[in-house]
């Protein structure tokens, strides 16, 4: 049973979809109202409540052809447009220090064996999920609709580890990000399964502040190989505790959204939250 918060992102994330592939024709409110089953007036409430801008602002920031008018007008390069669509702003995650210790080579090889997983299912303003941790951190966060694939799909990754369902403190901790609780951020730990390039691509996305995008390219050169563009890429998309490492703030260089591991609409919806949080 959806709470109204759920019902809400719902809403709020079909408009976006239907805004997503319909730029082109500008749809109107009332267009994008009657797709989500609400009256002009209050999906305008709903959508500036949820996302902090009205819907026509976020056809204008998503919109492909708006981020090229402003690139070629001003002369920005792909990278500042980004930043130009209403993102930017002082992030309140600037600062955020998230311990990121790898796993061992053992416990790389052995899928987690002697590990002690626990896990919890927990409501987000993007839909359920599924968060776990061990003794040392956060292991595994992801959006996970139904229970019991998920869970499936997380025993997949640590096959030998023994799993209990519980939400302890290290849980608790990450999960306060989503309440606009930001006095434990720096409790926060990550017990991360990945080589020493992904953990190093995953440490760079740590570094993009809140409110801001940033390309593959970028992480590229922040990371000290310039080339590596396509295998950041790779690196970004098996990002393993979601939101937590906003690889979400990720885009092409063309300014395109891009894919997303747990969905476009999804993707697009964390960029305007977060647009609309630096404003407060």
């Amino acid at each position: 049973m959806f709470t109204q918060q759920q019902e809400h992102y719902q809403r709020i994330e079909t408009a976006i979809g239907y805004i997503r592939e319909h730029f082109r024709e500008q749809p109107s409110l009332e267009e994008v109202a009657k797709q989500v089953h609400l009256s002009p007036f209050h999906f305008q409430r709903l959508f500036t409540e949820w996302a902090g801008t009205t819907p026509k602002k976020f056809l204008q920031y998503i919109s492909i052809e708006h981020a090229k008018k402003i690139m070629i007008k001003d002369q920005l390069s792909v990278f500042d447009t980004a930043f130009e669509t209403g993102l930017s702003g002082t992030s309140r995650l600037h600062d955020l220090f998230v311990s990121i210790e790898g796993m061992t080579p053992a416990e790389y090889r052995d899928g987690g064996r002697h590990l002690q997983i626990n896990y919890s299912f927990a409501d987000s303003p993007f839909g359920q999920v599924l968060i776990a941790s061990t003794l040392k951190g956060v292991c595994h966060l992801a959006f996970e609709a139904d229970e019991t694939a998920g869970l499936q799909k997380l025993m997949t990754k640590f096959p030998q580890a023994t799993y209990q369902r519980k939400l302890d403190m290290q849980q608790q901790h990450a999960l306060f990000i989503f309440q606009h609780d930001w006095s434990r951020l720096h409790e926060i730990k990550l017990h991360l399964k990945g080589t020493p390039f992904q953990l190093k691509v995953w440490e760079s996305l740590l570094k993009i502040p809140m409110g801001r995008l940033a390309t593959y390219s970028a992480i590229a050169n922040t990371i000290a190989h310039p080339k590596a563009s396509r295998a950041v890429g790779t690196a970004v998309g098996d990002n393993p505790v979601a939101f937590l490492i906003p690889c979400h703030r990720v885009i092409q260089s063309t300014g395109i959204v891009g894919q997303y591991h747990w969905g476009t609409y999804r993707k697009s919806s964390m960029i305007g939250w977060e647009a609309s949080q630096v404003l407060l």
